[in-house]
């Protein structure tokens, strides 16, 4: 690859770094610091076990190209050699290519869980019902990575729809596999109240955080302002006889979470903090990726959410994403999570490829 000339040193590196760390941790020791190395340690792992692999293709390759050329080898012999040689010369782009897909740089938040927030947008009630299809879609495919899906606070207009809903997602890499859902999801289908049959669009919004740890954003007590109410249900019904709610506003970004699912005022503050937590380390996230916007614009992963990312079409029965172009004609599959791989593996590869494509 072009602009992979460098990489026999990068390998080396690698692979020092790995034996450096292997030294390091032999001491034995404990605390921060081994917990540190032993991940990273780990996560270089994969990468030197193809290092290996890479460096053996390239060393047999070598010696095969040696055997065709003897003029003391036989011509059975030299078959072989010529049948495995250019099997091996096939796979070793192969081998290459991965490796480099492996040194690409990771985005740190990754491995971590993540928030999702679901909005209703344009298009009423209908809007809302799409919210709560979206909002199972997302609790179904984490099920089926055996993840954790909590729900944090939900909005419902009593007939079966979500004015809004936050869940926290818990697992590895989550964040990893999400955070392309981020933006305006639209649907076209004909709502069940509607006589005429006319096909309605409406839309809702999807944003994915990074679900922070405590020494990524420290919150001062002073910088928050805590207000406590009466929590109520649909449509102004009570459902609460206690100030149990609480609304938080950080003052510095004007950043406002609400909870009032838990009768706990302390439960409602503690999930509030959380989903603020989430926000504020995203707030900082989206300031370090405008400093690197300005010199790389990147389509996919920009999270601009005022963007149309996907489309569902209930009558033709398709789901559509307009970053990659990409149509499954299988629209309940999606919605009950079982497909969704399919556009996030997708959207995965098209990332992967934007980012190799900018190293050549």
């Amino acid at each position: 690859m072009a602009g992979m000339a460098d990489l026999p040193a990068k390998l080396e590196r690698v692979v020092a770094r790995h034996q450096e760390l292997e030294q390091a941790m032999s001491g034995g020791g404990g605390g921060q610091d081994f917990a540190r190395l032993s991940k990273e340690y780990s996560d270089l792992g994969p990468v030197v076990a193809k290092v290996r692999e890479f460096n053996k293709a390239a060393d047999e390759l070598q010696a095969l190209a040696v055997m065709m050329n003897d003029p003391g080898s036989d011509a059975e012999m030299k078959a072989l050699a010529t049948d495995e040689f250019y099997v091996l010369k096939d796979r070793l782009p192969v081998i290459e290519r991965e490796l480099t897909l492996m040194l690409l740089p990771k985005d740190a938040a990754d491995e971590r869980s993540a928030i999702l927030e679901i909005r209703a947008g344009t298009g009423g009630e209908e809007a809302a019902l799409f919210g709560a299809d979206l909002f199972r879609m997302y609790q179904r495919y984490a099920e089926t990575r055996g993840w954790r899906f909590e729900i944090l606070e939900l909005s419902d207009t009593g007939i079966g729809g979500l004015k809004e809903a936050i869940a926290s997602v818990s697992g590895r890499g989550v964040f990893a596999r999400l955070k392309f859902e981020s933006g305006v999801h639209r649907v076209q289908r004909v709502p069940a109240t509607e006589a005429s049959g006319r096909i309605h669009t409406s839309a809702a919004t999807v944003a994915v955080l990074p679900e922070p740890e405590d020494v990524d954003v420290q919150i001062n007590e002073r910088d928050l302002r805590i207000d406590v109410f009466r929590s109520s249900g649909p449509g102004g019904q009570s459902v609460n006889t206690t100030d149990s709610a609480v609304r938080i506003t950080h003052l510095p970004t004007g950043l406002v979470v609400q909870q009032q699912d838990e009768k706990s005022q302390h439960k409602n503050k503690a999930k509030a903090l959380k989903v603020l937590r989430a926000r504020l380390f995203e707030h900082q996230r989206a300031q370090v990726e405008a400093a690197r916007a300005a010199t790389r614009k990147s389509q996919i992963g920009s999270g601009d959410r005022s963007e149309r990312i996907r489309t569902y079409n209930f009558p033709q029965g398709r789901v559509t994403d307009h970053r990659i172009n990409l149509t499954l004609y299988k629209i309940e599959k999606v919605l009950s999570g079982e497909a969704l791989d399919e556009f996030v593996d997708a959207l995965i590869a098209s990332d992967q490829a934007e980012r190799l494509a900018e190293l050549e």
